[in-house]
């Protein structure tokens, strides 16, 4: 796997983590990550990842009319982004193992 593909993959697994208990809309999920740590982490990635996903089959949208601007998209995590955000875990939780491991930090 290349970095590209795998930061592709964290972006995934944060995006869905953010969904799992409350919806968002662009940037209220963008923000959500920059709150939590991911101070870096680019616009048109947040963007792009939620569309991909989208296309997947992993969210769900409805629009919600907005009192200070246009109609705002919003994102929710539906049974198959659950399910992926659970394997994706898992296999993050792995990842973070091994590497402290090599790295010789111990969880």
């Amino acid at each position: 796997m290349d970095t590209t593909q795998l930061l592709k993959g964290v972006l995934d697994l944060a995006v869905l983590a953010v969904l799992r208990d409350e919806d968002g809309y662009g940037y209220d999920i963008l923000r959500r990550l920059r709150s939590a740590g991911l101070d870096d982490v680019g616009d048109a990635s947040v963007y792009g990842t939620l569309r991909r996903l989208f296309q997947a089959g992993m969210l769900t949208t409805y629009v919600v009319p907005s009192e200070e601007g246009p109609h705002r998209k919003y994102y929710a995590l539906n049974a198959a982004g659950r399910t992926q955000l659970g394997a994706s875990s898992k296999v993050w939780r792995g990842f973070a193992q091994t590497m402290n491991q090599l790295i010789g930090e111990r969880a």
